[in-house]
């Protein structure tokens, strides 16, 4: 059995192969060039540091991470409110207070990704034994209950 496969166009598909090796090999210059400027851009920020230590380059990153926080910077917060806080507090009143103490616009996407890093941390610090739950809220919207949280003893 001979598989010989009549195209009716062949001149077209071996111009498409032709292409697509050409777009390959393309993709893998440019991936070369794409390392290579990494690499000089790291080098530069090393160079900054030096004369700068305290240089910020942040900004130039490709990768900004919308309302950024140093790290740690969230656990000091969560643990320093519910230690001030003579009462338990939920993630939302904690999340309120963390954009107001950042001036942040609170529009319900934002408070919702606050929400969601406090939680993280919130159960970080919870798997640490740093904070326990302390059961739910009785008076709450639709969205509730909510849980509880103070630091543990």
């Amino acid at each position: 059995m001979q598989n010989d496969t009549k195209y009716e166009r062949p001149n077209t598909v071996s111009g498409l192969v032709a292409k697509h090796k050409e777009l390959m090999d393309l993709r893998e210059k440019y991936k070369a060039e794409i390392k290579k400027l990494t690499c000089d851009i790291d080098h530069l920020d090393a160079a900054i540091r030096l004369f700068d230590p305290n240089a910020d380059t942040y900004q130039i990153k490709q990768y900004v991470t919308k309302h950024r926080a140093e790290k740690g910077s969230v656990k000091r917060f969560v643990l320093n409110t519910l230690r001030e806080s003579p009462e338990p507090m939920t993630s939302r009143q904690i999340t309120e207070l963390w954009v107001k103490d950042r001036g942040l616009s609170a529009d319900e996407a934002t408070l919702n990704t606050i929400r969601k890093r406090i939680g993280a941390c919130i159960k970080t610090c919870v798997n640490q034994g740093l904070i326990e739950g302390c059961g739910q809220t009785t008076n709450h919207d639709a969205n509730g209950p909510y849980k509880l949280w103070r630091v543990a003893d």
